[in-house]
């Protein structure tokens, strides 16, 4: 197996973007991308694509077909493949392109992230995302994702694994890195009590702890590491990339305080890296729901109190502990879902490449990034290194 790099990264601006059409916003982040590469489109070998419901949001299947045909990639013939794993679908495309190009199986692989959700009605948006819980016995009998990460609160609140204050205060982190990125949908920061007093979505979550609806779209270039001069000076290594699973319905586990699919996906990648949690430096996690940021920091031993690390600012790009979600993360830099697995890799590359502006963490050596499907039932781990 070859190691990988990525030489390049893109991105379009995240949120209500009605001027723009998916093939637009696709096209966009994997120019840009390609630009920031240093390399033309004649070199892609493969494009991997992470997208939900694009039949559902935009009336659209067959969406690595449109991808390689608006990109130009079909006069080439180029193969394209699109992956789905809710909100975990970026994630995954990402490791594919990674396995593809560590395997041999293709040199130069461009993988992308887009999701439009705009256009659809509130009510229609919601139960398209509800369908990635367990259609017959959680989003049949009327059971929604806030629902569902309301029942975790619940019981880390009950538990004492976290304070309500505790899981609002990782909206607080987000907003706050979201002001510092022109490509977030709020640029805006905010106080706890504009969590805490916000209208209920399910008690005891707010409006301000979950997620927003999104436009968007990112793309990444990978290549093997020994190539990757050839192309530019600001490139960085993928140390290593993990996937697991869980079951579908968050009723059929053990325990719902903890994503079991988060802590193994996480100790493979932290052995294939060779490194422990204590070596991250950086780290985007899915905080589609606030109380989600929290589990992760907890499962993938980032910190030993993840609600704690989040309301005494430990997790500032500034505070010289380990930074998490610097580029606002799905909260406040927005949730096209398909693209969130991807953007979280390109802003971990602009961290270790010393590119991320007023966000720079310091002297970052490892990046990590956690997507995550549904209520944990798919997660993948990645982690890059600077070089």
């Amino acid at each position: 197996m070859r190691d990988v790099a990525i030489i390049g990264a893109g991105s379009t601006k995240f949120g209500e973007l009605w001027g723009k059409s998916f093939r637009a916003l696709g096209i966009e982040a994997g120019a840009k991308a390609m630009e920031d590469a240093n390399l033309g489109g004649s070199e892609i070998d493969a494009v991997y694509v992470g997208n939900m419901s694009a039949a559902r949001f935009i009336n659209q299947q067959h969406i690595d077909a449109l991808v390689s045909d608006y990109t130009g990639m079909a006069t080439r013939n180029v193969p394209a493949i699109r992956t789905e794993a809710g909100g975990a679908s970026g994630g995954v495309a990402f490791r594919q392109g990674v396995m593809a190009v560590a395997s041999g199986m293709h040199d130069v692989v461009i993988v992308g992230g887009a999701e439009k959700m705009t256009d659809l009605d509130d009510d229609s948006i919601n139960q398209i995302l509800n369908a990635t819980s367990d259609a017959e016995w959680e989003a049949g009998m009327g059971v929604t994702l806030p629902s569902l990460y309301a029942m975790i609160a619940r019981r880390m609140i009950k538990e004492g694994i976290a304070t309500r204050e505790e899981i609002a205060a990782c909206a607080v982190n987000s907003h706050f890195h979201g002001a510092f990125n022109k490509d977030a949908q709020f640029q805006k920061a905010i106080k706890l009590d504009n969590v805490l007093r916000s209208g209920y979505t399910a008690d005891p979550l707010t409006v301000f702890d979950g997620a927003p609806i999104s436009d968007g779209a990112s793309a990444v270039i990978l290549c093997p590491l020994e190539d990757a001069k050839k192309y530019t000076d600001s490139y960085v290594k993928v140390a290593s990339t993990a996937q697991a699973s869980d079951t579908l319905a968050l009723f059929q586990r053990e325990s719902f305080t903890s994503f079991k699919a988060t802590r193994v996906a996480a100790q493979n990648a932290y052995r294939l890296a060779g490194i422990e949690a204590k070596d991250i430096d950086v780290a985007e996690v899915h905080d589609d729901f606030t109380v989600g940021g929290v589990m992760a920091l907890n499962d993938l031993g980032l910190y030993e109190n993840g609600g704690k690390a989040f309301l005494d600012g430990d997790t500032k790009f500034d505070a010289g502990k380990i930074a998490v979600n610097t580029s606002g993360g799905l909260k406040a830099k927005g949730y096209p879902i398909g693209a969130a697995g991807v953007s979280q890799i390109a802003e971990l590359y602009l961290q270790l490449t010393n590119r991320a502006g007023e966000r720079q963490v310091k002297d970052a050596k490892y990046g990590l990034a956690q997507s995550v499907g549904g209520t944990g039932s798919a997660v993948t781990v990645s982690i890059l290194e600077a070089m």
